[in-house]
């Protein structure tokens, strides 16, 4: 647990929340989904908000500057106190103060965030700009500097950089320079590091640790993610249904949870293990010196001089009711092999589907196997039509394949049943759901088509703890019933212990390692999978205790 500091001048009251009620306009009136909570925050300290999704926690961090839409209304009665000035009542003149000056904010997906025609360097120096008047060299001088701060290698060659051009731990590094451009004397971080896989987790959370203690920063820290909280939080709200159901010291939250529903966050994120390996068969898949190389091109004549490596030389097998769990950072190869599987990246190497070699079908003849190797994305909104009814997601599979309209019917109900939503939900929109239940949807298409192989793309990264535990048991139901195999990618450890019988750990498209999960865990032979367990080795710390 972080120290906090003892200097009486860095302890002031920073924030302080009284009766924070917050509701929203809706076709049956207005809901309340912050529901009078109270809470303080003091110079140099962390305060972790910990929910499930619709808990309140990112809305209220939103109403702490005043960022809601117009359907959100606050309780007459309600404060927000920054340094004595109420934020609700605040002019616009001294919201601008406020905001980006004195509190800087991160947002949980930079991709959306940060503006994608802009420059890296013009949208740091905006708000330099902003508030504080600087400009010119002196302007570019700072934003180096602030790069140099948040740990991003060469800042004066990714000055001219746009978003796109950047890993997601060094968007995330972006929008910290960002946030801390001027100074803040308090960070709001919603869900910083949910995105990112565990070593780039770890790296940030340090990074933003080492920048409190240097600037003496109070940070608010919003998330679903409990292993991060006990290493780098002073205290705990553990929020439900808008409201603030306990709230203590780290050390006390982990130690003796008084409250029901922290107690299931706590137990929640342990997953247990996965079933027992199938008995010996036939392999479904057999995957053998696969590569995907993408040129680099320079030059006038754009020759090639050189290529990208993301998957090079990966073989293993897999069987029905298998599940192998693929690891790695961001950028090892994970998602590019996966694509390769299904056939919509060209790859060399051998690819054999049920016993029959598929690396060499075009786009026409892999179409009548589509139905039986299907995937789910890491973003089900994303991967949702929003102009589509849910039933009509789920049946698109099944009118490609050409069935007829009343066993598309049967099919989308029966579909439905089984991951667990009625088919009475099929005239619905997905913006309607839960971020659980929209995953639910996905695997619903999924599963329509009856599929033997599923490829599991981060499936639960965008989700809460207690949410993941049922998708993941879900999962599991669906395996043993069906016989399914799972390639399930992933960049939480603890979810691939959960899941596989199976692992492969790759690092720069190359497999670093690969055996039996409980082999790997337990005994991990190569330093890059140490590496990647001892960056994961706080969420085991953080729930020995519930063990």
């Amino acid at each position: 647990m972080p120290s906090i500091p003892e200097n009486p001048e860095v302890n002031r009251l920073l924030l302080q929340v009284q009766q924070l009620r917050i509701a929203f306009d809706s076709e049956g009136g207005r809901q309340e989904v912050v529901a009078g909570i109270d809470f303080t925050l003091q110079r140099g300290q962390t305060l972790a908000v910990v929910g499930e999704s619709g808990s309140g926690k990112s809305v209220t961090a939103l109403a702490l500057l005043r960022l809601l839409p117009q359907a959100a209304h606050s309780d007459p009665a309600s404060r927000i106190l920054f340094k004595g000035t109420d934020v609700l009542q605040a002019s616009e003149r001294t919201l601008r103060q406020i905001r980006g000056d004195q509190v800087g904010m991160i947002f949980q997906e930079p991709m959306t965030s940060l503006n994608p025609l802009h420059t890296i360097e013009k949208q740091i120096r905006e708000s330099l700009q902003l508030h504080r008047g600087i400009a010119g060299p002196k302007a570019r001088e700072h934003v180096i500097g602030l790069l140099e701060e948040v740990g991003i290698d060469q800042p004066q060659k990714r000055l001219d950089a746009f978003p796109h051009q950047l890993s997601g731990g060094q968007r995330q590094r972006v929008m910290i320079a960002m946030a801390l451009a001027n100074d803040p004397e308090l960070l709001i971080a919603d869900e910083p590091t949910t995105a990112l896989d565990v070593t780039t987790q770890l790296q940030i959370l340090n990074l933003l640790s080492r920048l409190q203690q240097k600037r003496q920063m109070a940070i608010l820290l919003i998330t679903h993610n409990l292993s991060v909280v006990r290493r780098h939080a002073h205290h705990i709200c553990v929020m439900k249904d808008g409201l603030i159901v306990e709230r203590g010291s780290a050390e006390e939250i982990f130690q003796n949870p008084r409250h029901a529903y922290t107690r299931l966050l706590l137990g929640s994120a342990r997953h247990g293990e996965p079933d027992e390996e199938p008995l010996a068969t036939d392999p479904l898949l057999v995957i053998s010196g696969l590569r995907v190389w993408f040129p680099i091109k320079r030059g006038f004549w754009r020759r090639t001089v050189d290529h990208l490596r993301a998957v090079d030389d990966v073989s293993f097998g897999l069987r029905a009711g298998e599940t192998l769990g693929v690891v790695g950072e961001s950028g090892s190869g994970k998602t590019t092999l996966g694509l390769a599987l299904l056939r919509l990246l060209e790859s060399r190497g051998s690819i054999h589907f049920e016993g029959q070699p598929i690396h060499h079908l075009n786009h026409k003849s892999m179409r009548p196997l589509r139905r039986h190797l299907q995937v789910i994305l890491q973003d089900p909104y994303g991967s949702l039509s929003p102009r589509m009814s849910v039933g009509k997601i789920v049946e698109e599979g099944l009118t490609v394949h050409g069935y007829h309209p009343a066993e598309r019917r049967e099919l989308v109900a029966w579909a439905l049943q089984e991951v667990g939503l009625g088919p009475d939900i099929t005239s619905r929109y997905p913006h309607e759901f839960s971020g659980g239940q929209r995953q639910r949807i996905a695997i619903a298409r999924a599963l329509v088509l009856k599929p033997r192989l599923l490829i599991l793309d981060e499936p639960t990264s965008a989700l809460d703890q207690s949410t993941q535990w049922q998708v993941v048991e879900l999962l599991r139901q669906l395996q043993r019933k069906h016989r399914l195999a799972y390639i399930f990618i992933s960049h939480d450890l603890g979810l691939i212990r959960s899941m596989s019988h199976q692992v492969l750990v790759m690092k720069d498209g190359k497999v670093v390692e690969q055996g039996a999960a409980r082999e790997i865990f337990n005994r991990p032979a190569h330093p890059y999978t140490k590496t990647l367990l001892a960056a994961a080795s706080g969420a085991d710390a953080a729930f020995s205790q519930q063990g």
